[in-house]
C-alpha cells in the first residue's frame, strides 16, 4: 500500500514536474532556429503556392502534349504560357517596387501591364479560333493558364516577402 501511495504522490507533482520540464526543454532545444519573422509568409502558404504553380504548369503541358492539334499550334500555346508567366511576374515586381517607393519608370510599368494583357488576349483569341479542340479542352487550357499565372505571381511575392522579412534585422 505504501508503494501505491508513493506512486500517487510522484504523479501529483512530487518529482514528476521536473521530469516533464526536462522533456519540454529538450523538445524546445530540438526545434530549428528558423522562426517566422514579421511579414514572412508561412511555410504552408509557400508550399501551397509552389504546388499550385507546379500543378498549373504541369496540367497545361500534359494537356498540350495530349492535344490533337498540329505542332505549330502547340508551340503557339506553349509560347503564350511562357509569355504570360514572365509578364505576370514582371508586373508583380513593378507594382511591388512602386508600392515600396522603389523607382519604376512609367514605360516599364506600362509595358508590364500591356504584356500581361497581350498574353491573356492571345490566349483568348487562340482558344476562340481553335477548331481542332473541344469546348471542354478550351476551358481546361484557360483554367490551367489562369492557375499558372496566379501561382507565379504568388510564388514571386512569397520570395520577395521572405527576403524582405529576413533583411529587416
Amino acid at each position: 500500500m505504501d508503494r501505491v501511495i508513493g506512486c500517487v504522490r510522484k504523479r501529483k507533482g512530487m518529482g514528476m514536474e521536473k521530469e516533464h520540464d526536462d522533456i519540454f526543454d529538450r523538445e524546445k532545444q530540438q526545434e530549428p532556429n528558423m522562426e517566422r519573422r514579421e511579414g514572412e509568409p508561412t511555410q504552408a502558404f509557400k508550399g501551397a503556392a509552389i504546388a499550385a504553380l507546379i500543378i498549373g504548369i504541369s496540367a497545361y503541358l500534359v494537356g498540350l502534349f495530349n492535344a490533337t492539334m498540329e505542332l505549330n499550334e502547340k508551340g503557339y500555346y506553349f509560347a503564350v504560357l511562357l509569355f504570360g508567366l514572365y509578364a505576370s511576374v514582371s508586373l508583380q515586381k513593378a507594382v511591388r517596387d512602386k508600392e515600396e517607393g522603389i523607382p519604376v519608370t512609367y514605360i516599364y510599368y506600362g509595358i508590364s501591364w500591356f504584356a500581361l494583357m497581350v498574353a491573356i488576349v492571345l490566349m483568348a483569341i487562340g482558344l476562340y479560333n481553335a477548331g481542332s479542340i473541344m469546348f471542354s479542352e478550351k476551358g481546361f487550357f484557360a483554367m490551367a493558364f489562369v492557375l499558372s499565372i496566379f501561382a507565379a505571381i504568388t510564388v514571386q511575392k512569397n520570395v520577395r516577402d521572405t527576403k524582405s522579412a529576413r533583411n529587416v534585422e
